[in-house]
């Protein structure tokens, strides 16, 4: 259902180090060498690309390890959709050249340096290596759109009539020397005496009678050829009968500015200052990461979990409100949260969605205390969970306290976000035997109806899987729009006949409707044969 649909990807993968721990079980088959594009391996190829999975700080097997991965990242995005990679010094050069070759080398779009720590390790033998890096790709660099960051610009400090509307503002000398000479800006501006302008005096501007004939040209000599104005004699005018004009007198000698606005440009049109991001990061150390963690817990659980606030930064440069994030590594839940935070600062409606493989836990470490203590698995997955849990409830509390406050105007109230979140466990698939006739047996299935629902719902991928699907029998038969899902087809056949006949016998539309039957609970008989072209069996 996602694919092409993801805006956001970041990913923190495991870093390539001296340990032969690592565990994501890879392994290379023939559908891993397809993947990789790769055809009739003699048995010493296959073996050598096997030694290769099997091998991870090995650089080839580290790499073969992430290809995978990076295409289907690639297929994910959508078409203006970025994606932020984390890495070190082990990696960086590899990684760079491995994502020119899946996401295309024009595609690269950036590589930001990091700081990682506060300060440097003194246990280093050469040099204290003090940072990371980011790299960041487009699935199409020429159709991205990145956000800019509000620009401050601390040299305005001038206040007139207009603040409320153009904000503060600075003066500019409206001459300005130039090796393109324009006659079209090479005039006097000439003011009578008595006529209205505002006139600079050093301290306060005054709307005031010219008190007497002012010429002023370009450079102040209207000899010289190397002076024009900025502006063009018609806008000159506007720009005096609308307070964008100032004079000033400076040693017996009139000079002429313009205003430079905050919130206005020289047209008197609203506008947002904006600054490119930078792609040095010095502001998100890993420290802070630990600090996210033990305001969570009281404790540190993870020792090289990302800042909240580094992944916040990211999302502000490469997503909107309203898109789908992804974190195919996910950790301690780092992504997650900083969704989570960062709509409640913005108002945003971005979704996350983050992926854990169940990586035990070992049972040296606190987390393992905590999740035995707490009856939950001993595994990264249950740390994840229960951290979304609490930075939820936490961004909740202080969102209604502020709230709460004496005096707080309701439409400055803000508005708690959707904290809420689905969790889904992969299993293996059942195992279809056959008796001593050869009659294939179908498993007894021991979990619940709506996960082979929601198995359905993925397995089809025409349906949102966040979405609730509505309940028409229990146990049996769900909708969601016009796809209905259908499990324990045996157990309740009377009331799936009704179904397949309300639906598909002779009404208006039907054609629109479809209907998916769970294959591990499903009789092959007449009834389904009937309806063959609106129904398919899904495994």
């Amino acid at each position: 259902y996602y694919s092409g649909k993801i805006k956001c990807i970041y990913i923190d993968p495991p870093y390539n180090t001296a340990n032969d721990e690592f565990v994501y079980p890879d392994k290379f088959d023939k559908e891993e060498a397809e993947v990789l594009g790769l055809a009739n391996l003699s048995e010493d190829d296959f073996a050598r690309m096997e030694f290769a999975f099997s091998t991870k700080k090995s650089h080839n097997g580290w790499l073969a390890f992430m290809y995978p991965r990076l295409l289907l990242a690639r297929d994910l995005l959508s078409n203006d959709g970025v994606i932020f990679i984390s890495i070190d010094d082990n990696e960086q050069a590899n990684l760079k050249l491995l994502c020119d070759d899946v996401f295309g080398e024009e595609n690269f779009v950036a590589c930001f340096s990091r700081k990682s720590g506060i300060a440097p390790r003194q246990d280093a033998k050469y040099l204290a290596v003090s940072q990371d890096y980011i790299l960041l790709y487009s699935k199409n660099k020429n159709i991205i759109s990145l956000n800019r960051k509000k620009a401050r610009i601390d040299r305005l400090k001038y206040k007139d009539k207009h603040f409320e509307q153009r904000g503060l503002f600075d003066l500019n000398q409206l001459d300005r020397g130039s090796i393109q000479y324009s006659e079209s800006l090479d005039y006097p501006i000439i003011i009578e005496t008595g006529e209205t302008i505002e006139i600079f005096d050093g301290k306060q501007f005054i709307k005031t009678q010219s008190p007497e004939r002012i010429e002023i040209w370009p450079g102040g000599d209207p000899l010289d050829k190397r002076w024009i104005f900025r502006w063009s004699k018609e806008k000159v005018e506007w720009g005096i009968e609308n307070d964008f004009i100032v004079f000033r007198k400076i040693n017996d000698r009139w000079k002429v500015f313009y205003k430079e606005y905050e919130l206005v440009d020289n047209n008197n049109s609203p506008r947002e200052r904006t600054n490119p991001y930078d792609t040095l990061i010095l502001d998100f150390y890993n420290e802070l990461g630990n600090s996210d963690i033990e305001e969570l817990f009281d404790n540190r659980y993870f020792d090289y979990s990302k800042p909240k606030d580094l992944i916040k930064h990211l999302l502000k440069i490469g997503s909107s409100p309203s898109d789908i994030i992804l974190d195919f590594f996910a950790g301690s839940g780092t992504t997650g949260h900083a969704v989570m935070q960062l709509n409640a600062e913005d108002g945003g409606n971005r979704k996350f969605i983050l992926v854990q493989i169940d990586e035990p836990i070992k049972e040296d470490k606190p987390a393992y205390k905590f999740c035995i203590e707490n009856k939950l698995p001993p595994v990264i997955s249950s740390i994840t969970i229960e951290r979304l849990k609490r930075a939820g409830e936490k961004i909740k509390k202080e969102i209604e306290e502020a709230n709460s406050q004496n005096g707080m105007f309701e439409e400055d109230k803000k508005q708690v976000p959707d904290i809420g979140f689905k969790v889904f466990d992969t299993v293996d698939a059942p195992k279809l035997k056959a008796d001593d006739t050869g009659q294939i047996q179908f498993p007894e299935l021991k979990n619940d109806a709506i996960s082979r629902i929601y198995n359905m719902i993925f397995t089809v991928g025409l349906d949102e899987p966040t979405q609730v699907p509505e309940e028409v029998v229990k146990d049996c038969v769900y909708r969601i729009g016009s796809h209905y899902y259908i499990t324990n087809e045996e157990t309740y056949k009377e009331e799936t006949y009704k179904v397949f006949k309300d639906l598909i016998g002779s009404g208006s539309g039907s054609e629109d409707k479809k209907i998916f039957i769970d294959g591990w609970t499903a009789s092959l008989n007449g009834t389904l044969q009937n309806y063959k072209e609106n129904v398919k069996i899904v495994f």
